[in-house]
């Protein structure tokens, strides 16, 4: 069901344990290089439920604080998802607002532009389109085109079921003999 090309790499990931999944559809976000314009802009403009989703321009400064989080909060933003750094995390953390970034630094980028609201972007390493319903939790971050997201939940539901209903003795069973089909059909077992 998930494809390569649905699946942010891994350098993106919670910045604390125990971070809430979130799952809402993506607000696009790009950032120039040491700026955070268009993602300050964005909080004002996101809906709630909406997952921020930003391709910042560089790692080295950060793209929000501790206020901006708490804005977006404020606003309904289900958190942030970004190809980049920000800071105060403490502050995020103490107000249990969802990021996922590839780290954090001191250092606020300025607001002077130019980036672009809503547009395509690529952040961990893939294309994210406005609207593409975005889920983000411990295990990784998957990114589902709006077109394909009623098909891929009825498929992740059905699944879910089949799991919760297969007990662990039934599962082994089936895994050892797919392994050990495998293995005889490759001739890697005598």
């Amino acid at each position: 069901m998930l494809r390569l090309e649905s699946v942010m790499r891994h350098l993106i990931r919670p910045l604390w344990p125990d971070m809430p999944r979130i799952a809402g559809p993506a607000f696009t976000v790009r950032t120039a290089k040491h700026d955070n314009l268009m993602l300050h802009a964005a909080i004002y403009r996101a809906e709630p439920g909406d997952v921020i989703v930003v391709e910042a321009g560089d790692e080295e400064m950060a793209v929000a604080g501790g206020n901006v989080c708490a804005v977006a909060q404020r606003h309904g933003v289900a958190g942030f998802v970004i190809d980049g750094v920000i800071r105060d995390v403490a502050e995020a953390r103490a107000n249990s607002f969802p990021i996922f970034a590839r780290g954090v630094s001191p250092i606020p980028g300025a607001k002077d532009g130019p980036g672009e609201i809503n547009g395509t972007i690529t952040c961990g390493g893939i294309k994210v389109h406005p609207g593409d319903v975005v889920v983000a939790d411990e295990e990784g971050i998957v990114v589902v085109p709006r077109a394909e997201a009623g098909e891929v939940l009825k498929k992740a539901q059905a699944k879910a079921a089949t799991d919760a209903a297969e007990s662990l003795d039934e599962w082994e069973r089936k895994h050892r003999a797919r392994v050990e089909s495998t293995l005889q059909a490759k001739g890697y077992v005598p």
